[in-house]
């Protein structure tokens, strides 16, 4: 039996090497495109995500209080500084309680706003459950302390950065603070909250942070208001999915979960999360 047969000056043998050849390079580029996402995914939580956290710890060593609490009457809440007396007495943490009520956090009015630089993505665009913005500036806070912030997007937007979803579309994650109430599912006490994660990099900073993704345990969370009204959605039950994942498109941010499909094509940018990270002040 003989090969020789000449197809356009190529021989059965030389086209079936270059055809492997071919099909080893196309292999190639799709697992180093994977690879590539992988090693931005570590990036972005050490030299991003981590950083911002470092700068938190930061900012209450050198200040003594939570980023944006009242230096001469805290109240261990981020934005503390812009929280009113419940009972009246007093416009701001600094007024005198009076013995009136305990100085704890149900007796505070204009609790819970977050900290940012901007508003960045509108309410609701990057994931339910939205707080309102606080009147303190994430980068006044941290210029007036000294402290430098990490790198991010650009000068200016150190608050910001920037990476494409798994359809090549360029998304922008956004760094805030803010307190949240017991009783919330996404973490009480202080949280950073990142906003414009995809589902895939939320699951896999989850991983890094806590060792397994689940939407309501560990330090690392989801915000989403159904999952604290859900009545099988309650807090020490784990195995709760992340909802949405990256099948699931921008306009469709509603709705989704996490074992089912959305419309997503190929060309399509993919829906956007918020997560909730629980400080360690």
């Amino acid at each position: 039996m003989t090969f020789s047969k000449r197809y356009k000056g190529f021989t059965l043998v030389e086209m079936a090497i270059v055809l492997a050849i071919i099909g080893v390079i196309l292999g190639a580029i799709s697992i180093g495109k994977d690879l590539q996402r992988d090693a931005e995914r570590q990036k972005i939580y050490q030299k991003f995500v981590s950083a911002w956290k470092s700068a938190y710890d930061q900012y209450y060593n050198r200040m003594g209080v939570v980023l944006g609490d009242s230096q001469v009457a805290p109240t261990y809440m981020v934005n503390g500084a812009e929280a009113t007396i419940g009972n009246g007495n007093g416009t701001g943490a600094a007024g005198n309680l009076d013995g009136a009520a305990a100085g704890i956090a149900e007796n505070f009015n204009n609790t819970g706003l977050k900290i940012c630089h901007g508003q960045g993505y509108l309410e609701g665009e990057a994931g339910a459950g939205d707080a309102e913005l606080a009147e303190q500036d994430l980068h006044v806070l941290f210029d007036r302390a000294g402290i430098r912030m990490p790198p991010g997007r650009a000068e200016g937007q150190e608050d910001r950065y920037l990476y494409v979803d798994s359809n090549g579309n360029p998304a922008e994650i956004q760094v805030c603070f803010q307190w949240n109430p017991d009783g919330t599912n996404s973490g009480a006490g202080n949280v950073m909250v990142l906003r414009g994660l995809t589902p895939e990099l939320a699951r896999s900073l989850d991983s890094m942070i806590d060792g397994k993704p689940d939407a309501i345990e560990g330090r690392f969370r989801q915000q989403d208001d159904s999952l604290n009204t859900s009545g099988t959605n309650t807090s020490q039950q784990a195995g709760v999915e992340w909802r949405a994942n990256n099948t699931f498109n921008a306009d469709e941010v509603d709705n989704t979960a996490a074992d089912d499909t959305g419309d997503n094509q190929d060309e399509n940018r993919v829906v956007l999360v918020t997560a909730h990270w629980q400080m360690d002040q």
